[in-house]
């Protein structure tokens, strides 16, 4: 997945400090999903832990197959004069 990265994300911006409010809560619940799925790796494999498992493993997915969407049509900050970056 890292490989197809630069071709996932849309945003005219890099930096997240410029990024919109999309971008940041896929970001979290990207985070919370990687956190969640490392502790239930962790734990016996009962019912309940696996649906956890298997919702956590679904979140933690739709953050690359959503991202050319999300970062498309989220709505970023103005970049400052003094910061340079390449289209």
């Amino acid at each position: 997945m890292p490989l197809f990265l630069p071709w996932l994300d849309r945003a005219r911006v890099r930096s997240i400090r410029y990024r919109g409010w999309m971008y940041k809560t896929a970001l979290t619940i990207f985070v919370i999903s990687f956190i969640a799925l490392g502790y239930l790796g962790l734990q016996e494999a009962t019912d309940a832990y696996v649906m956890a498992a298997r919702f956590f493993a679904v979140l933690y997915f739709m953050f690359f197959l959503l991202m050319p969407y999300y970062t498309t049509i989220d709505k970023t900050k103005p970049v400052p004069d003094r910061v340079k970056y390449h289209e």
